[in-house]
């Protein structure tokens, strides 16, 4: 959409503080869109550090398939996912503290001892599956401020200012003709009355 504005010092002024508030608003959105894009990053490395030590420890009880088969899945219950909230770059993010798991009695006799080490390595697993979920969701979340971040970003740079500038220069020149021929103006009929002065006399 195209910038309206009228030929005056007033919508002149107007837009020079407009433009005065982009240049100043556009250094520290850069600064934001990659502080943002490096966290991005980050959380994308820990995702992928994550799944792979996620894979390593699943790979490594499969050799154990069969006893899985005798775990009792009620031994592990998960009761509250700690989280709390971290502002990065402006953006409420979530950060993993930790799980609390219901614990269960089982009868210590009747179960096989194995069962004390399913339920940590349960536990474990767990607790690295959900910490990358909530790595995922803050990658979702600095990722989604960080295109509109950019957006504002083209949208001041590429747009608006340039916009601005060019209002505000076409508002300097056509006042600068208008003082012109005004001068002109005047020079006319100053020159017309001296003549007929002369005229006269």
């Amino acid at each position: 959409m195209a910038l309206k504005f009228q030929y005056n010092r007033t919508a002149q002024q107007g837009l020079e503080k407009q433009l005065r508030v982009r240049e100043r608003a556009l250094p520290t959105l850069k600064n934001k869109e990659s502080a943002l894009r490096v966290e991005v990053k980050r959380a994308k490395d820990k995702i992928i550090q994550l799944e792979e030590t996620l894979a390593r420890e699943l790979n490594h009880y499969e050799t154990m398939t069969r006893l899985w088969g005798e775990f009792d899945k009620r031994l592990v219950k998960i009761q509250n996912v700690n989280l709390t909230l971290k502002k990065i770059a402006g953006v409420k993010t979530p950060l993993f503290d930790n799980i609390e798991f219901e614990a269960i009695e089982y009868n210590l006799f009747n179960s096989p001892v194995w069962f004390q080490d399913g339920i940590n390595i349960v536990k474990q697993i767990a607790s690295i599956g959900i910490e990358k979920e909530v790595f995922l969701q803050k990658m979702q979340l600095l990722e989604f401020a960080r295109k509109k971040t950019t957006q504002k970003v083209n949208l001041y740079e590429k747009v608006q200012i340039p916009e601005y500038q060019d209002a505000i220069r076409k508002i300097k020149r056509f006042m600068e003709d208008e003082e012109n021929l005004s001068k002109s103006a005047q020079k006319i009929v100053k020159n017309r009355q001296q003549q007929q002065m002369e005229e006269a006399l």
